[in-house]
């Protein structure tokens, strides 16, 4: 076994070990968090992979999921329930092309409420009772959240390195690797969601509408692919860490006015995950999904196993790309620098600090 491969299996079996006294508690989103992990390469900053950081990753894996469950207001928020998913034949009523959909929240925002005006015949009426959280007029913002996330990670990276070059405290050093794990831990979330097609799909509680090949239109097939499958086949991080794959970041194109290189990234995710809609529908008709009485099957597994792998690849590629990519914050690098002429009036060199300077 290669040297990476002995680190990953290593890595993803202490983080799995705990969890295994928690019965089958652990669902996909955090084993896509622990893939990414175990994905990483050498060089990505250590304060992340230390098993405390790691352990906090995972955990926050499932933190958008508890913030939807409180209250209409949060659930309504951008940060919480239209971020999880894209209905992407929404799009394609309202006569828009994902491909074609401008990067910025706002201005799809904007884009969406006239096309829907304009071509209400083919959105279905809403129940106001069912849609109490005012969600239901929008057919999702995971693109614009997955490039936000991916932006913030960015802008994290960003301080951390001015804080370690220009004298920043140990506590603040601390703080800013703090903002990054977190945000890694919080973003894998909505990276696993788009992994799971059913989060792509008008269809994401059964079949709506023409059925002419005759789908399921169970509601609960959703919550059967996002947890049942995973808890009766036993599926787990360390079985698939072998098989992942060490990131390598994205080549984001330099922006053009009015674009931004990773939405373009995030979008062809989305669609790419659209596409495997119907293949799984498939499998649920051809009873290869392990529902009720039925076995788990290979391809069922296979399905499965390779969304999560996806989903855990993806995140990697993006926390490296984010690393790599991210820009020299200059307004924080002008005040330390006065900070530190204030510091030393004399013009005398200031005494390096000995805070601990991430790799």
């Amino acid at each position: 076994m290669k040297p990476f491969r002995l680190l990953a299996f290593a890595f993803a079996s202490l983080l799995v070990a705990p969890a295994a006294l928690q019965a089958w508690g652990y669902d996909g989103h955090r084993i896509v968090n622990q893939l990414a992990l175990s994905a990483l390469p050498p060089e990505f900053p250590a304060f992340a992979k230390t098993s405390a950081n790691a352990a906090r990753i995972i955990y926050l894996a499932n933190l958008p999921d508890r913030w939807r469950n409180v209250d209409p207001a949060l659930k309504q928020s951008g940060s919480s329930w239209t971020d999880h998913f894209l209905d992407i034949e929404q799009l394609a009523s309202a006569g828009l092309d994902a491909r074609e959909l401008p990067p910025l929240r706002i201005d799809f925002a904007v884009q969406f409420a006239a096309a829907r005006v304009a071509h209400a015949d083919k959105f279905p009426p809403i129940d106001p009772e069912k849609n109490t959280d005012h969600t239901r007029e929008w057919p999702g913002f995971a693109p614009w959240a997955l490039t936000e996330w991916f932006h913030r990670l960015q802008s994290g990276f960003s301080y951390l390195k001015a804080f370690e070059d220009l004298g920043g405290t140990p506590e603040e050093i601390a703080n800013a690797q703090a903002d990054i794990v977190y945000t890694m831990g919080v973003m894998g979330h909505y990276f696993g969601d788009c992994a799971q097609p059913l989060h792509t799909t008008i269809h994401h509680n059964g079949w709506v509408g023409d059925n002419p090949k005759g789908y399921t239109t169970w509601p609960g097939f959703h919550s059967w692919i996002d947890s049942g499958f995973i808890e009766k086949a036993h599926v787990n991080a360390a079985d698939l860490t072998p098989r992942v794959k060490p990131a390598e970041p994205f080549a984001l194109t330099p922006p053009a006015p009015g674009s931004d290189p990773f939405f373009t990234v995030a979008i062809d995710y989305i669609v790419t995950s659209n596409t495997l809609v119907e293949p799984l529908y498939q499998l649920e008709k051809q009873k290869l999904l392990g529902h009720g009485e039925q076995e788990v099957t290979p391809e069922g597994r296979a399905f499965i196993e390779g969304q999560l792998l996806t989903g855990g690849s993806m995140l990697a590629r993006v926390w490296l790309t984010a690393w790599k990519t991210a820009p020299v914050d200059t307004y924080l690098r002008n005040d330390l620098a006065k900070r530190q002429a204030a510091a030393n009036p004399d013009g005398a060199p200031a005494k390096k600090k000995r805070a601990k300077k991430a790799p």
